[in-house]
């Protein structure tokens, strides 16, 4: 009988989350990234790279704030006030700009709307592993088109708090992972987040005027991807002007830069290590460059559709 009632004691946790769909189990993972207050330990692996880093998250008079620090190489920090991010880095001064979330940990989609990303994708749960010490349900992000890769991330029982996300190609190739070490969910804000709230940061950067601009416009976009930066300035040093576009569908990053052609052409498509993929096109007397962790004829595609309006 002590058996049996040990037993019940050990299961009954997770008899309700037996019962949750997959994006239920999204559903309630993006609540928990909005109102938990938690530390992770966690590491980035790209190829043969790993980044250590650290996040803490809590919540100081009603505002959200959050804490993120590169553990490894020169000092690079960044902290979330409200809805105001601002980058600490050694080389140049502190800057902020207005954002929701902290990017470089997880997709910033997972904590938002979860819906819009069944555009793109399906929802599938897979099996239970133990992750920091910690049981996790996986979920799958299964791509509807061939124009993405997929996804698949875990998620802890007890916090619904992500453990570890990962990108795979097509050729079920892992190209990135981020899996947390050490998971920590606090009662009270950590003192750095106090500190944050009290500190004078610079004010939110504002965003370039675009009157200079051209107005380039795309004829053709995967189905859940939206544009969501526009931005030109002048190139460092050679001062020529370019068009900046980034795409997203919650998941996977597009960037399109713009330009005048140059004398020396680049090469037309390259993939690093990371599956990172390139390609450039030649639009009139313009060269498009897109690069993106999608497949090369994604961003192929992509790129052949800019036209100027």
């Amino acid at each position: 009988m002590r058996l049996f009632l040990l037993a019940l004691l050990i299961i009954s946790p997770f008899s309700h989350a037996d019962e949750l769909s997959a994006k239920d189990w999204l559903v309630n993972m993006s609540q928990a990234l909005q109102n938990k207050q938690f530390k992770a330990s966690i590491i980035q692996i790209q190829a043969d790279h790993v980044r250590p880093l650290v996040y803490l998250q809590g919540h100081v008079e009603g505002q959200q704030v959050a804490y993120l620090e590169y553990l490894n190489g020169p000092p690079k920090n960044a902290v979330k006030v409200a809805n105001t991010v601002t980058f600490l880095e050694h080389d140049q001064p502190p800057y902020s700009v207005a954002s929701n979330r902290i990017q470089g940990v997880w997709p910033r989609s997972l904590s938002g709307d979860i819906s819009k990303l069944e555009q793109g994708y399906q929802f599938v749960l897979g099996g239970r592993s133990r992750i920091a010490g910690r049981p996790g349900q996986m979920v799958r992000f299964i791509a509807k088109d061939e124009y993405r890769y997929d996804a698949q991330i875990w998620l802890d029982l007890d916090t619904f708090l992500p453990l570890r996300y990962d990108t795979i190609n097509r050729e079920k190739q892992l190209l990135e992972q981020t899996m947390v070490v050490e998971l920590i969910e606090l009662s009270e804000p950590a003192s750095i987040l106090i500190e944050a709230t009290k500190h004078d940061w610079p004010d939110v950067i504002v965003q370039a005027d675009r009157k200079d601009a051209q107005d380039w416009q795309f004829t053709w976009l995967p189905e859940g991807f939206d544009v969501v930066v526009k931005d030109n300035h002048r190139l460092i040093g050679i001062h020529e002007p370019v068009e900046y576009i980034a795409l997203t569908d919650g998941l996977a990053h597009i960037s399109v830069y713009v330009a005048r052609a140059p004398e020396q052409p680049m090469p037309e498509e390259l993939m690093t290590r990371n599956g990172l993929s390139m390609v450039v096109e030649k639009v009139g007397s313009a060269e498009v460059v897109a690069l993106g962790k999608v497949p090369i004829q994604t961003l192929q595609r992509i790129a052949k559709s800019l036209a100027l309006k």
